[in-house]
Formats: structure tokens, C-alpha cells, sequence
């Protein structure tokens, strides 16, 4: 098992709100924290076997023609439960992740041991006067570049 101060910290892109509903991760971005600092990185595109829609582009900046080469979501889902094996994990809005990284580890005959923890939570009880509770915001009212 993982040190106390040690996370995942993560991030999916995806082709819409609901595995449920037929949707795919389309992006993984990931760094384990040791002591508060970047110990290794994983960020992957990974072709959904589908075409993303045109507000998915724009909004992801992520677009057809960059995942067509990509590898599948399988492969890069199995290097991903490697990686993440062990260790506790994090992500902002982490219902939306966690629901996409357990279709996705489902899919593949995976799972992860680690706990997972929701920073936005902790930040809406942090910092209950922030005007809203996104990245951006928290990042210039911490003075840290997110």
C-alpha cells in the first residue's frame, strides 16, 4: 500500500457525462505526489471506437483526427491500473472520474485497491466564501497555478 503522502491525482477526458449512456474516456492525465511533489506523470489519449461529437472538441480540445492513431482505451487502461495500483487517488469532482475509471477498469477485468478522495468537496468546506469551487478559482485564491 501506498505511503500516507503519496496520491494519485487524476483527470479524465471523455465523450460525454455517463459510461452508463455509452460514453468513453477519451484522455487520462495523472501524477503521483510524494511529500507534495511530482514524482511521475501518465497522460495518454486513447481511441473510443467512436467519433466524438463536435462539442466534445471544442470543449476538450481533443479532436477526431488526434484520436484516430490513438491507442484503444483497453491499452491504456491496463498501463493506467499499473500505475495507479496501490496508491490512494484524487480528482475534482471525483464522481464524475471515479464512475469512468471504474467503467473503463470494468471493461478490462481491472480494479484498484487505493481509496478516493474528491478535492472539490474538501475545498467547498475549505473555502466556503469562494465564489465557486473550480480549479481556476481555488488556484488564485491559494496563489498556486493549477
Amino acid at each position: 500500500m501506498s505511503r500516507a503522502d503519496t496520491v494519485i491525482v487524476l483527470d479524465f477526458e471523455t465523450t460525454g457525462l455517463s459510461p452508463d449512456m455509452g460514453d468513453r474516456a477519451i484522455e487520462i492525465g495523472a501524477v503521483r505526489l510524494e511529500g507534495g511533489v511530482v514524482k511521475e506523470r501518465f497522460q495518454e489519449l486513447m481511441n473510443p471506437g467512436q467519433r466524438i461529437s463536435a462539442f466534445i472538441e471544442d470543449y476538450t480540445g481533443i479532436t477526431n483526427e488526434m484520436l484516430r492513431d490513438a491507442p484503444s482505451c483497453s491499452s491504456v487502461m491496463k498501463q493506467f491500473a499499473d500505475f495507479i495500483e496501490g496508491h490512494n487517488l484524487v480528482a475534482h469532482n471525483a464522481s464524475f472520474d471515479k464512475r469512468f475509471l471504474d467503467a473503463e477498469l470494468t471493461r478490462i477485468s481491472k480494479g484498484y485497491s487505493g481509496e478516493f478522495a474528491c478535492s472539490m468537496l474538501a475545498a467547498r468546506r475549505i473555502f466556503q466564501n469562494a465564489h465557486n469551487h473550480q480549479l481556476g478559482t481555488l488556484g488564485s485564491i491559494c496563489q498556486y497555478p493549477f
